[in-house]
């Protein structure tokens, strides 16, 4: 899809839950939702500019009706998508920038500003139903975990912590020790199990929720550069439990697999401009991933093109080994057929035919009377000597041809 110009800097973006819109939040403080189709046509829908201020970031409600947009005004507006205006604003939300919002719950919204300080959202009342002051640097990311009902954010501070919502205590209920570097992004994966987050210096760390959150279990270096945003990618593709798209301030937005690490390859690429938010539209299972940079433009890349594409080479690879190996396998079938054929000739060429039944007893008399070849002393010489020492005349009867004679030893005595 071609780049969607937006006429300034773009802070963060936001897709509809189930249409194919997407909203982005400006350095201006526009707020702008453009339209998009399958065949990479695009349309802009409205723009408004609820703060001269710059918009930092946006959230949109579970059922897409309502957007809320809050950055460096401290204020947190909401925004009706279907009017395209603001219908309600929470003046002095914060004391200071807000930086981030998150949706978690149907009546429940996340943010966090400059300072720390994270609070919880209720959009039927006015004031914050909680507040969280153990950050004392920005808050740059959140996580939802549904199944505790648990809200993970990340701070510049170097740590990241978990707060229980259902818990009426202004206390997080686990803190990691200081990362000695800036956490910018968080994502789960491994089915929510583990949890990897971007830093300031480039490194993936690893969380292991059974472990605690006391410290990460693995680091993972090869960004160059910082870790600004993580993403998840749509569900129905191959390994997409451990396969995460990065967005890194050399301007790359990468598609990598963790454990085992492996860098698939480059989705979009915004030259000089650093990487700041990614998100893939249909709430996370659409085909669609957006990214922003520090550029006036939006990319919109087809995930289809860049994860399909590795299938079928994928699938390709194995077929052409399937056929490789069925043609060993015909192969080595008709070397054991030639093996059992020329086995099974042995029995009926071995013995003497009629013309040769003079000739038999000379040619035992002559092989009884030869030393064995080194080769076969060599291969059973114990066997060799041991029937030599009791009857050495009973090596003919080894083994008995279709028309071999049986002959006394007696009648070699005088040869």
């Amino acid at each position: 899809m071609p780049d969607i110009p937006v006429g300034a800097q773009i802070f963060d973006l936001a897709f509809h839950p189930n249409r194919p819109l997407v909203f982005t939040g400006l350095l201006t403080g526009h707020v702008k939702a453009f339209g998009y189709d399958e065949q990479g046509n695009h349309e802009h829908k409205f723009s408004l500019r609820p703060s001269k201020k710059s918009c930092r970031t946006l959230a949109s409600s579970e059922d897409g009706a309502q957007l809320w947009a809050a950055g460096k005004a401290k204020a947190i507006h909401v925004i009706d998508v279907g009017t395209g205006e603001v219908v309600e604003t929470r003046a002095g939300a914060h004391d200071a920038p807000i930086n981030r919002m998150k949706r978690l719950l149907p009546n429940l919204i996340a943010s966090g500003d400059d300072d720390g300080v994270i609070k919880l959202w209720d959009p039927r009342k006015q004031d914050a139903v909680r507040k969280y002051t153990h950050h004392f640097d920005f808050i740059s990311d959140f996580m939802w975990l549904d199944d505790k009902k648990q809200l993970v954010a990340t701070s510049g501070d170097g740590t990241l912590s978990v707060m229980d919502v259902r818990s009426k205590k202004m206390e997080p209920v686990a803190q990691s020790e200081d990362q000695e570097d800036e956490l910018l992004s968080i994502l789960p994966i491994k089915g929510g199990q583990k949890v990897v987050v971007g830093t300031q210096l480039g490194i993936l760390s690893i969380f292991n929720r059974k472990s605690g959150w006391g410290d990460c279990v693995d680091r993972i270096p090869g960004h160059p550069q910082s870790i600004d945003a993580l993403c998840a990618i749509p569900s129905h593709y191959p390994n997409a439990h451990s396969t995460i798209l990065t967005g890194s301030s050399d301007g790359l937005l990468r598609a990598v697999q963790l454990l085992p690490t492996k860098l698939l390859g480059v989705v979009a690429d915004h030259g000089e401009f650093p990487i700041e938010r990614i998100a893939v539209d249909m709430n996370g299972e659409g085909r669609w991933v957006g990214s922003a940079g520090h550029e006036e433009v939006l990319k919109l890349t087809d995930l289809k093109e860049v994860f399909e594409d590795e299938d079928e080479d994928e699938d390709e690879d194995s077929h052409e080994n399937e056929e490789s190996g069925e043609e060993d396998v015909a192969a080595g079938d008709g070397e054991d057929e030639d093996e059992e054929g020329g086995s099974a000739s042995k029995p009926v060429t071995s013995g003497p035919t009629g013309d040769e039944e003079e000739d038999k007893d000379e040619d035992e008399g002559d092989r009884e009377a030869e030393q064995p070849s080194s080769d076969e002393a060599a291969e059973e010489p114990r066997k060799r000597k041991r029937k030599k020492e009791k009857d050495p005349l009973n090596a003919t009867k080894r083994r008995k041809g279709k028309n071999e004679l049986e002959a006394e030893p007696a009648f070699f005595a005088d040869l």
